[in-house]
């Protein structure tokens, strides 16, 4: 299994940002895929997670309207837009898969400051 996250950086307060997460190693469209984040100082929360066909999607209240997750199948990558930013969204962002919950990969960073 293997999970590159990818797309992070610093942006302003409202500002939009799309992070990706490139998928090898397994059958990428049979599970369900989720974002986690933690910021310094915090426990990993989970941010918003996917069916493995892209039907079903749930997020957290913190994120709920201003993030959208999606998959493409095809490409075998997982997407989180994420619009309106706070500098409470400053975090490490990592995806993570069903098919090998114990596996996380390096991770990517967003940071929102003015």
């Amino acid at each position: 299994v293997q999970l590159v996250e990818s797309g992070g950086g610093l942006v302003q307060p409202g500002g939009s940002l799309r992070i990706s997460c490139a998928a090898s190693g397994f059958f990428f469209s049979s599970y369900d895929m989720s974002w986690y984040r933690q910021a310094p100082g915090k426990e990993r929360e989970l941010v918003a997670t996917i069916s493995s066909t892209g039907g079903s999607r749930n997020y957290a209240d913190s994120v709920k309207g201003r993030f959208t997750i999606s998959r493409d199948n095809v490409k075998r990558t997982l997407y989180l837009q994420m619009n309106s930013l706070k500098p409470e969204d400053t975090a490490v962002y990592y995806c993570k898969t069903s098919y090998k919950p114990s596996y996380w990969g390096l991770g990517t960073q967003v940071t929102v400051s003015s």
